[in-house]
C-alpha cells in the first residue's frame, strides 16, 4: 500500500481516565471511529494534501488507516502540554517528510516551527541542500524555499493546559494517510 492522500487533523481531550482522555482527543480531531496504525514518517511521491473535512468524509468505521501521530498527556493541574507534526514536500516529486513532537511548556508556535524545521531538515539533508542549524528556523525556511528543491512546509499543533481539577489531559495532532 502507497498512500494517496494525507490530511492533517487535531485534538484534545479530558477525562478521569488516561485511555478515555486519548478517546475524547480523538473524537475532536474526528477519527475515533478507526482502527489506527502509527507508522514513521515519510510521504510518499505524489500524495496529495487534502483538506480535513475531505478526509474525514472518506473514512468509515473500523476502516485500519495509517497515520503519523503525535500525542501527549497529562494529570498535572495547569501544565501546558503539546503535540505537533510537520511535513515538508520537496519540489521534485520524490518523497517527503513527516516529523512529530510532542513537549511540555511549549507554545503552539514554538512546538509548531520545531516539527516543520525537523521536517525540512531531514528532507534538505536527502536533497543534498547545505544549511546551517544555528540559524534560527525563518531564516533557513527562506533559504530552503529559495533553493528551488523544497516547495511547503506545514504543522499541525495541539496544545492543552492540564486540567486544574486533575483529569487526564490528552492531546494529539496526526497525519492521516489514505489510499484513494
Amino acid at each position: 500500500m502507497v498512500p494517496k492522500k494525507v490530511f492533517f487533523t487535531r485534538g484534545a481531550g479530558r477525562h478521569k481516565d488516561q485511555l478515555q482522555s486519548f478517546e475524547l482527543a480523538l473524537r475532536k480531531a474526528r477519527i475515533e471511529k478507526c482502527n489506527l496504525v502509527k507508522v514513521s514518517s515519510i510521504i510518499p511521491p505524489d500524495c496529495k494534501i487534502i483538506p480535513k473535512e475531505k478526509g474525514i468524509k472518506s473514512i468509515n468505521p473500523g476502516q485500519i488507516i495509517y497515520c503519523v501521530m503525535s500525542q501527549n498527556s497529562t494529570k498535572e493541574p495547569n501544565r501546558l502540554i503539546s503535540a505537533s507534526v510537520g511535513v515538508a514536500i520537496p519540489k521534485d516529486n520524490s518523497y517527503g517528510y513527516i516529523s512529530e513532537r510532542h513537549g511540555f511548556g511549549e507554545s503552539s508556535k514554538i512546538v509548531g516551527d520545531y516539527t516543520e524545521d525537523l521536517a525540512a531538515t531531514m528532507l534538505a539533508t536527502t536533497l543534498g541542500l547545505e544549511f546551517d542549524p544555528d540559524k534560527a528556523w525563518d531564516e533557513r525556511k527562506q533559504e530552503y524555499k529559495m533553493s528551488g528543491k523544497i516547495v511547503r512546509t506545514h504543522s499541525m499543533t495541539q496544545t492543552a493546559k492540564g486540567d486544574k481539577n486533575g483529569l487526564w489531559t490528552t492531546v494529539i495532532a496526526t497525519a492521516v494517510f489514505l489510499e484513494e
